[in-house]
C-alpha cells in the first residue's frame, strides 16, 4: 500500500503546483489587462448601450497588427452623423 504522506509524493507535486499557479496567474493577469485596456470589453452595459460606437478604428484591437491602414470614408461618416 502506498502512503501519500511520504516525501516522494510531495516532491512530485511541486512542479504541478508551480505550473498550475503560473497558468492561473497568467489567465488572471490577461483578464485584468483585457478589462482595463480593451475598448470592446465593457462592465457597465447600462451606461453606454452601444459601446461599438466609441471604438476608435484607427487603434488596433489585437495584440499584434501588421500593416493596418485605416482611413475614414467621408460618406459613411456623414451618414453616421445624420443618424445620431
Amino acid at each position: 500500500i502506498l502512503r501519500l504522506s511520504s516525501p516522494f509524493y510531495v516532491f512530485q507535486l511541486i512542479p504541478l503546483v508551480g505550473v498550475l499557479s503560473f497558468a492561473a496567474a497568467g489567465a488572471f493577469s490577461f483578464s485584468l489587462y483585457s478589462l482595463f485596456t480593451k475598448s470592446d470589453v465593457i462592465i457597465n452595459k447600462s451606461g453606454n448601450p452601444e459601446p461599438w460606437e466609441t471604438v476608435d478604428p484607427s487603434k488596433p484591437q489585437k495584440l499584434l497588427t501588421i500593416n493596418q491602414k485605416w482611413k475614414p470614408i467621408e460618406e459613411l461618416e456623414s451618414v453616421k452623423k445624420l443618424t445620431k
